[in-house]
């Protein structure tokens, strides 16, 4: 319980940190420099597949799995830790706030499309929000992979699945993290601030679910 409070703890300060860096447009250089790296980089035919890597931490797929991870819960007699999942629309509220109040207009003239997604109904027309500071698709795949992972390893059986989980998590997490950048649609700064989003959100789920009781994902 001691490590996932000191991880929720230092994962918020640097985020609270990192975005009075962004607010203070400190990262436009660094993040045009790696923008313009990976623009040679582009295949056309490799447009699909990024596409399709994106749809993994689309709102849709990881509100999914989501959900089915709850009902896993619940069905598995851990009623109470399925409140973890609210971590999801509760960080994905405050991705809204931010990307509503921190000044940070995306690359949009390196895109190269983006994963279908209801999410373009406010990314997109006369209403959009400019802004693209944190990525959403970054902090949804570092929560909900990382969460299927933490409850694979504490409640399957040993074996490959247990073993793998954590590994696979990190692959999936690093896979989308550069499909935001190959695609041209997050600088790497609004990736970095994904990062540490999802993560307090995921720290503050795994706090929950090992809270001291007779019950608990532990």
């Amino acid at each position: 319980m001691t490590r996932p409070l000191a991880a929720l703890a230092t994962l918020a300060v640097a985020f609270a940190v990192y975005s009075q860096v962004i607010s203070l447009d400190l990262t436009a250089t660094s993040d045009r420099a790696v923008a313009q790296s990976l623009a040679p980089l582009w295949r056309e035919s490799l447009r699909a597949l990024a596409i399709g890597v994106a749809l993994l931490g689309g709102l849709e797929m990881t509100t999914l799995i989501a959900v089915g991870l709850a009902f896993y819960l619940i069905r598995g007699g851990f009623r109470a830790e399925a409140w973890a999942l609210l971590a999801l629309p509760l960080a994905t509220l405050a991705e809204v706030i931010y990307k509503r109040f921190v000044q940070h207009p995306g690359p949009f003239k390196f895109a190269h499309g983006d994963g279908p997604s209801l999410t373009m109904l406010v990314e997109r027309g006369p209403n959009a929000i400019p802004n693209t500071y944190p990525s959403g698709h970054t902090l949804r795949t570092v929560l909900v992979y990382g969460l299927l992972a933490f409850v694979i390893f504490r409640l399957a059986p040993p074996g490959r699945r247990k073993r793998l989980a954590g590994p696979f998590a990190a692959v999936i997490i690093a896979i989308v993290a550069f499909d935001r950048l190959y695609l041209g649609v997050h600088w790497t700064s609004d990736v970095v601030g994904g990062l540490l989003l999802g993560g307090v959100a995921l720290a503050a789920a795994v706090v929950w679910l090992e809270r001291p009781g007779p019950t608990g994902v532990r």
